[in-house]
């Protein structure tokens, strides 16, 4: 069959009075290596849905961190906000594709995050409070995680994280306890990931993750 297309959420960069969307490159080859056509999703809430209607499969991408005010949550002072516009525009994906539970989501980083808040979980909005050594979870530093997901060494770049599962299955944990890996039983390919698949050098935790969701995809 055809390469199936998959939607790359985009960054927001405000500029000089211009709004850009952007994506990291690394996203979009990964998709590309892993046999689907990358197509990258700007963010206009009120088209979500037919952005969606074009689309094989949807990769949330990394960010900044979610205004969880929206949530009726005090903002922890080490919050650095994403662009309103692109909070707009992924909890706007979010609830379409609540009404598509047969097309195939992986979140990466932030869009677990913005998965699990969508889906009623609590954030941790600084894991510095919670562990003892949350810079370990910073800068592209490498750590293990072990689950039914697969177990190996990772590339993370987050100081936030879902607190617990909520209605999700726990796929992975951290070799500290944090959460790494989510699946929603009730859809057909629904995967949150915390640490960043697209820049993880094990081939099944790196881009055999990104190429689940292909597969996912192709199958659909």
């Amino acid at each position: 069959m055809a390469r199936p297309i998959i939607g790359i959420s985009c960054n927001v960069k405000e500029e000089n009075g211009k709004t850009f969307f952007i994506a990291h490159s690394a996203y979009v080859n990964s998709v590309k290596e892993a046999g689907g056509v990358p197509f990258l999703i700007p963010h206009i809430p009120e088209l979500a849905e037919e952005i969606l209607a074009a689309l094989d499969g949807v990769l949330l991408t990394g960010g900044d961190d979610i205004d969880v005010r929206e949530f009726g949550q005090t903002l922890h002072a080490k919050a650095d906000l994403m662009p309103p516009l692109r909070q707009r525009g992924e909890f706007a994906l979010l609830r379409a594709l609540d009404q598509r539970p047969a097309l195939p989501v992986l979140g990466i980083c932030l869009g677990m995050q913005l998965m699990g808040v969508h889906n009623g979980c609590p954030l941790i909005q600084h894991l510095h409070d919670v562990i003892p050594n949350g810079d370990r979870h910073v800068g592209n530093k490498i750590h293990t995680i072990t689950g039914s997901i697969g177990s190996g060494p990772v590339t993370s770049s987050h100081h936030q994280a879902l607190a617990s599962a909520g209605p999700f299955e726990t796929l992975a944990l951290s070799d500290d306890g944090v959460l790494e890996a989510i699946r929603l039983a009730s859809r057909a390919f629904y995967v949150g990931v915390q640490w960043h698949p697209e820049r993880t050098l094990d081939d099944q935790l790196g881009l055999g993750i990104i190429q689940k969701l292909v597969n996912a995809a192709k199958n659909s």
